[in-house]
């Protein structure tokens, strides 16, 4: 694999999975490609080219974001650090998600912060630092381009990228950047679809291992780990 990351995945059988998956067009875990929704009053073309870079990295909230592993290290070793870490962990409710603009994207977020989901993400990012291999100086130039403030530029240099620890969102993304009116447009059009899922309680007891298999290869979805072991 060319890279690894740690996600949070609704269970397979849960409404928001199919949602997700459905509304970009791919399933991560089965690999199977999904026609894309009708949307009305949006191109079909479209539609594509909105959900394209979603699609690739498969339907997800990120806990620790996508990393080459260190030298010295190996997916044996990652897998096995997975179940340990997640042998201690407890698993709690999801908080209320809903459908929203967040930086000029469209993402499923929490309605209210969650200590919970926060902690978690933020322990996932400490835990796996040893298995993840420093970003070159071509990555670090791509992170700085977007202008980042002291607290991110402290997270790009000790964590590898910038929206961690207090700066981190949990997300659910369904869309490139979008301007007005077309954002609001495309949320209209994609919110009915994701009413019934969103409103189905969701636990998060279990965190998914994805793979990059190829740089620019779509993130596949190689294994979940439950809580509790």
């Amino acid at each position: 694999m060319h890279r690894y990351a740690i996600y949070f995945a609704p269970p397979r059988d849960h409404a928001l999975w199919h949602a997700g998956c459905a509304l970009l067009g791919r399933d991560p875990e089965s690999g199977a490609a999904l026609h894309l929704p009708s949307l009305p009053g949006i191109d079909p073309a479209r539609v594509a080219a909105i959900t394209d870079e979603a699609r690739r990295y498969g339907w997800h909230g990120t806990l620790k974001p996508p990393f080459a592993l260190a030298e010295g290290t190996d997916a044996a070793g990652l897998h096995e650090a997975l179940v340990r870490f997640l042998a201690i962990q407890a698993p709690f409710p999801m908080p209320t998600l809903m459908l929203a603009p967040l930086s000029g994207f469209l993402a499923v977020i929490p309605a209210a912060p969650s200590e919970a989901l926060a902690s978690l993400a933020a322990d996932c990012v400490r835990a796996f630092d040893a298995f993840r291999r420093p970003p070159s100086q071509a990555e670090l130039a791509r992170r700085r381009r977007s202008g980042l403030d002291e607290e991110e530029e402290r997270n790009l240099a000790r964590w590898g990228y910038p929206y961690v620890m207090e700066r981190f969102r949990f997300h659910m993304t369904l869309s490139c950047k979008l301007d007005e009116p077309e954002r609001s447009a495309v949320a209209a059009a994609i919110a009915p679809r994701l009413a019934d899922a969103l409103a189905t309680p969701l636990l998060a007891d279990a965190v998914a291992l994805y793979g990059e298999p190829a740089p620019g290869a779509p993130f596949v979805l190689l294994a979940r780990y439950g809580f509790g072991g």
